[in-house]
């Protein structure tokens, strides 16, 4: 038990230590389709510079790229003006960029020019919907209270969104629900909602089955976009800086739509929209950034045996003793199972959100939470094991004076093995399954192909994580099936066998 705490703090060590492996300029992103292309620009234009480009694309919402910015974790990302002023910063009451630059200024933060465009909120309809309807402006959805609404979590959240829209306008909608950007405009088209909230830049505002509602009363504030970066990157990366500012004033908004488009229709992934329009708008030559289906398939395996390997190894060091420990001090044993049991409600996204402030993002973040997920099978199972072996077995051992160590090595954790091994096996399984959800928070692994075919309903893309995942995981069974015979006693197989 004393060197349980040890392993723990070795493994928060480690994971720490892996914050800081990569060094380089850290360009983060939202997880929308926009703030990935932009992210790609900004590393094609640093990495051109002669400075090491770290792109860590799909990081999450506002505020936990904004606290990656603020830690140190990222060095840059793409914001809007609006957003900065109306949610990041919403307690000052900031009136104009220079005042939003100011504040900045006292975080240690520095914020570029305009890039060009501007990307507000703006409410959309199924056209042939409104038409039937008569609804043409968002005042005229205050006559509507039976539509469906399908808003992004972060419009329904900031200040200057739903609240103020059902302030301004007088909305009664009685169905407001909170979805995922990409996945409400696909529930629009198929009639299951009946208004969305659109990005003024996004692809679907070409899209002539969609009608995009004037905003009559002026509500939406504009909400240019401009480049965020630490301020300690003009003393670490001059020429970093200096070219990521050549963006300002570069992009307008046909530009960054038609990019939109083509990634959105397939015709190109972010990478490959970016790399064209830095070499159309700059001269600069990206180095080619298309991969094979297997070598994409190969490099997020590796991702995913990391994510999954290190957590699970660690589990294992750690809950065996924890599961002997409860076995054999029922008092103690109870405590331990709450606190196992406890950790495995926790909802695995909120964990993860949970250990970044402790471990940044990426991997480690995600290691250490599918570390404590992969306590609760093995320390259970090891326990109910070691407490299920007859009496008669212990009494015979304690008969031939065997010291109580070794009546644990040679009988009791052998004849407690295949409940052992069935909580290895479980633990295994629910592991892989979880670090999918890593790619949330950038750990990579088979998460990432899934959440990008989600946000591009590219349904091959889905498949490309799903099946790798499913497959990790039936192999990570069968791998403890082929160790049994080593690990359980012939006798006790036998038995189960009959």
């Amino acid at each position: 038990m004393r060197r349980v705490a040890p392993i723990g703090l070795a493994l928060l060590f480690l994971c720490a230590c892996a914050r800081d492996a990569e060094t380089g300029v850290q360009i983060g992103s939202k997880t929308f389709t926009e703030s990935i292309i932009l992210s790609d620009i900004v590393a094609d234009l640093v990495a051109a510079s002669g400075a090491r480009a770290i792109r860590r694309p799909a990081l999450g919402g506002t505020r936990l790229v904004w606290n990656a910015l603020l830690s140190g974790e990222i060095d840059a990302y793409p914001e809007y003006t609006g957003t900065l002023r109306q949610e990041i910063l919403a307690e000052r009451r900031l009136s104009n960029d220079r005042e939003i630059a100011a504040a900045l200024a006292g975080l240690g933060l520095r914020m570029s020019l305009p890039l060009g465009f501007g990307n507000g909120y703006a409410l959309g309809m199924r056209r042939d919907k409104a038409e039937a309807l008569g609804v043409r402006t968002i005042s005229d959805l205050a006559r509507r209270s039976s539509l469906v609404f399908g808003l992004s979590e972060e419009l329904l959240a900031r200040a200057d969104g739903w609240p103020a829209l059902r302030a301004a306008y007088g909305l009664e909608a009685e169905d407001v629900r909170g979805l995922d950007h990409d996945i409400a405009y696909k529930g629009l088209i198929e009639g299951a909602i009946d208004v969305v909230d659109l990005y003024t830049t996004d692809p679907q505002i070409a899209d002539r089955r969609i009608l995009v509602l004037a905003d009559d009363r002026k509500l939406f504030a504009e909400n240019r976009a401009v480049l965020l970066y630490r301020a300690d990157l003009e003393q670490r990366a001059p020429r970093a800086v200096a070219a990521m500012l050549r963006l300002e004033g570069r992009i307008d908004a046909a530009a960054m739509i038609a990019m939109n488009v083509a990634v959105r229709t397939g015709l190109r992934s972010e990478r490959e929209a970016a790399a064209n329009f830095v070499s159309a708008q700059f001269g600069v030559e990206a180095p080619a950034a298309a991969q094979g289906l297997v070598e994409r398939v190969l490099r997020r395996t590796r991702e995913h045996l990391f994510l999954v390997g290190v957590s699970l190894a660690a589990a294992i060091l750690v809950a065996l003793p924890l599961g002997v420990a409860a076995a054999k001090r029922p008092v103690l044993g109870h405590a331990i199972l709450g606190v196992a049991s406890v950790l495995q409600t926790i909802p695995s996204l909120a964990l993860l959100v949970f250990m970044i402030p402790l471990l940044g993002i990426g991997a480690p973040p995600a290691i250490a939470a599918l570390f404590l997920y992969s306590l609760l099978p093995i320390v259970r199972n090891v326990a109910t094991g070691l407490t299920t072996i007859p009496r008669a077995i212990n009494d015979s051992a304690i008969a031939i004076g065997l010291t109580p160590w070794r009546r644990l090595l040679l009988v009791e954790l052998p004849m407690a093995s295949p409940a052992m091994l069935a909580g290895l096996k479980t633990a295994a399984v629910i592991n892989v399954g979880t670090a999918t959800l890593g790619a949330l928070i950038g750990a990579g692994g088979y998460g990432q192909p899934i959440f990008t075919g989600v946000r591009l309903d590219n349904f091959a893309l889905i498949l490309e994580g799903a099946i790798p995942a499913a497959l990790m995981a039936l192999a990570a069974q069968g791998l403890f099936d082929a160790i049994e015979p080593w690990v359980v006693p012939r006798g006790l197989r036998l038995k189960a066998s009959g």
